[in-house]
Formats: structure tokens, sequence, C-alpha cells
């Protein structure tokens, strides 16, 4: 069974910094591309980076470019993504996603399963 497991959001003040992480489990990690999705309240999934298998490609949406980072450790079978310089327009659900195909010319993925999400909240 594919389970997802995010971890690490919370509350935090803007400027300040969390890691989420996912640990991934049942199926080859490594042979697939991870992204991380994010939803904010009232609004539509919104795309945040994405990774590719050996981990030297990334990619960020605009709004994440420059201060988040994304990550994997394939032994580990883990996903993480670095956020800094947090903002309020950053508070969402994100979740980690499992990508089926990518396109790196339009930035668009299809994902066939997600975790459960983990909280991130930005605000004073």
């Amino acid at each position: 069974e594919v389970q997802l497991v995010e971890s690490g959001g919370g509350m935090v003040e803007p400027g300040g910094s969390l890691r989420l992480s996912c640990a991934a489990s049942g199926f080859a990690f490594s042979i697939y591309y991870m992204s991380w999705v994010r939803q904010a309240p009232g609004k539509g999934p919104e795309w945040v980076s994405v990774i590719n298998i050996g981990g030297g490609v990334e990619y960020y949406a605009e709004s994440v470019k420059g201060r988040f980072t994304i990550s994997r450790d394939n032994a580990k079978n883990t996903l993480s993504l670095q956020m800094n310089t947090l903002k309020p327009e950053d508070t969402a659900l994100y979740y980690c996603a499992r990508v089926t195909s990518w396109a790196s010319h339009s930035a668009k993925g299809e994902y066939d399963y997600w975790g459960q999400g983990t909280q991130v909240t930005v605000s004073s």
C-alpha cells in the first residue's frame, strides 16, 4: 500500500522558517519524481515544487522561488521542503504527491498519490 505521511507543519511568524518532511512507503520511492502541492482555504491546489528521481533537478513555482528548497533522501525514502522567509500568503495545507508525469516546459504535473497534508500557518 502506497503511503505518504507529511509532518513538520505549524504556525510561524512572517519571515520565519519551517521544514516539512514526507515519509514514503509501499513503493519504489527512488524511481519517481516527487512534488509538493499546497491548498489555501477557499482556493484550488497550487503546485509548489518538484524534484527528479536523483535529486539533481528541481523546479519551483514563481511564488516560492528563492525561498523554498526541495530535497530528497532516497536511502530513507524521504522528501523534504525547507521553507524560509515565510509570508502570510504561504498559509496552506501542504501535501507531498507522487508524480506520474511532469512537463518541465509548462510546469505541469500529474499525480496519483497524495498524503494527508500538514498545515502551515504564517501569521503575526
